[in-house]
């Protein structure tokens, strides 16, 4: 009797520990997203002191146009990178999945090497490879090095799909008369469809944030908005930076949370 009275007397001291680290951990993350949100709409163009509310630097980006080109040249590798890499990651996936082949286990580790080799050394090995063929440095260098990474996520995340469907589905469209390429589009393309557009999504976002790797694989013209983010805040971060990184972090998370929502609904359906 004693001792479960003692154990009862411990739990809410352990409760509010586990509160307090929960807190300290939220405030060390999303404080400072907090405050340059806060300051992004500080009418003061130097961060550290607040002279009043505006909107003027929101306004300010969509006229700016270093900022437009930037987004533009992002927007055309992201999407790029992450159209072939979805084709390529799907197929990548089912293979390695449905067929035996010489050689699978090698290649499946090669193939989702890109997810645990620092960025750093992707964009140096790059750089190295494509100097010794003497290719030139611009806007498709960066997509090409960019699916690299991507289709490791997509097929990471359709692999993840493929594990929760039931195989013998595809065996009985065969069985009903259905060619392998019938069976594949319109039996398990549309229940790998969720599993495709999540893994889409997190490459997207993956791609869009993407500095490192661009900034070993991009010509002088073809910079990229976190390479323009870079370049700026070198003299200080001024208020138009701080909305530019809020809008960014806005987007992302839109992107992650809805990416997340068609992942957990389509494992919910499996079940």
């Amino acid at each position: 009797m004693n001792v479960s009275i003692s154990q009862s007397t411990k739990k809410p001291r352990v409760l509010s520990w586990q509160a307090v680290f929960s807190l300290i951990t939220f405030v060390f993350m999303y404080l400072p997203i907090l405050v340059l949100a806060f300051y992004s709409f500080n009418q003061s163009p130097y961060s550290a002191t607040w002279q009043g509310f505006t909107l003027d630097w929101y306004r300010h980006l969509f006229s700016d146009e270093r900022i437009l080109l930037a987004l533009k040249n992002s927007l055309i590798v992201a999407f790029s990178a992450v159209g072939i890499s979805a084709v390529l990651g799907t197929l990548m996936a089912v293979g390695l999945a449905r067929y035996q082949f010489p050689g699978k286990a090698l290649y499946r580790g090669i193939s989702y090497l890109p997810l645990i080799i620092p960025d750093i050394a992707i964009a140096v090995a790059t750089l190295v490879f494509l100097a010794a063929f003497a290719i030139p440095l611009s806007i498709w260098t960066i997509i090409a090095v960019h699916i690299v990474f991507c289709l490791a996520y997509v097929g990471l995340v359709v692999s993840s799909r493929l594990t929760n469907l039931n195989p013998h589905l595809e065996e009985a469209a065969l069985d009903l008369g259905a060619t392998p390429v019938q069976a594949f589009t319109k039996v398990l393309l549309p229940q790998l469809m969720p599993g495709i557009i999540a893994g889409c999504l997190l490459a997207f976002v993956l791609s869009l944030d993407d500095f490192l790797i661009a900034t070993f694989t991009a010509s002088s013209g073809a910079s990229t908005l976190p390479m323009e983010i870079f370049s700026r805040i070198r003299t200080g971060v001024k208020p138009d930076i701080n909305a530019l990184s809020v809008i960014l972090i806005l987007v992302s998370a839109i992107i992650a949370f809805v990416a997340e929502l068609i992942r957990a609904s389509s494992e919910k359906n499996s079940h």
